[in-house]
């Protein structure tokens, strides 16, 4: 069974973080996944959108801490932060909308690949939780992603807090492009992105690379900034991730 799988559709496809077992919790192997397909989709001419979402009715709950913590530790341990990277870099270079069906819950890293997503359509009982701060960790790839797509004033009440914030009020902040009922959002992201995927061809990679022309760094550099910035940890409060991990 694939850990990320590509569905086809009519001109889009479906992204899916294939963990339902563990609720679609990332690990080495997710990652790498990851970044593969959607270095595949990027360069597939006939995939104008990608829906983005997690098997079993949930998004991702964040770094597997079983997987992390194995007793021997996993073969690709020493590498996942720069695993991770790679994840996080294909999705900002990415030439196609990448549109998140949000159910359930996006918790630390899982969040920080929800708020990655150009478009995002959220249940009304989903929840973002950026809760790193709890953990005396610093959110590096969340406060990456939240200042690309916002300001300081709302990356503050997202990461500073570590709480939970729920579809209804993440579509009065502007983070959710809709919040719609739970049972919907599935069916709501697809007619979504078969809108998106109706227009010109190229439309949709130029509007992106438009937006993307605005920032005056690339992948590597942007994430630098929020990597080199967060470096280290607190008090140690998270024993059971490995430090090198990151969000």
């Amino acid at each position: 069974m694939a850990v990320v799988e590509v569905v086809g559709r009519d001109g889009w496809a479906e992204l899916v973080l294939n963990r339902p077992e563990r609720r679609n919790a990332i690990d080495g192997e997710l990652g790498v996944a990851l970044a593969d397909r959607l270095a595949d989709l990027s360069a597939d001419a006939g995939v104008r959108c990608i829906l983005l979402r997690g098997a079993g009715g949930a998004f991702c709950s964040g770094l597997d801490l079983k997987a992390f913590n194995a007793d021997p530790e996993p073969e690709w341990l020493p590498r996942f932060g720069a695993i991770w990277r790679r994840a996080h870099k294909a999705l900002f270079e990415c030439p196609k909308p990448v549109v998140a069906a949000f159910e359930r819950y996006g918790i630390n890293g899982g969040a920080a690949v929800a708020l990655a997503a150009d478009l995002l359509v959220a249940g009304e009982g989903a929840f973002v939780q950026v809760g790193e701060v709890q953990q005396g960790m610093a959110a590096p790839y969340n406060m990456a992603w939240l200042r690309l797509r916002y300001g300081e004033a709302l990356a503050a009440r997202l990461t500073l807090t570590g709480r939970r914030f729920f579809g209804p009020e993440l579509e009065r902040l502007g983070v959710a492009y809709a919040c719609v009922p739970d049972g919907d959002v599935i069916a709501e992201t697809e007619r979504l992105v078969e809108q998106l995927a109706s227009y010109p061809d190229g439309s949709l990679a130029r509007i992106k690379a438009t937006m993307r022309a605005y920032n005056d760094v690339d992948a590597d550099a942007w994430f630098d900034r929020a990597t080199t910035a967060g470096a280290g940890r607190g008090p140690g409060r998270l024993r059971s991730v490995d430090p090198r991990a990151g969000d």
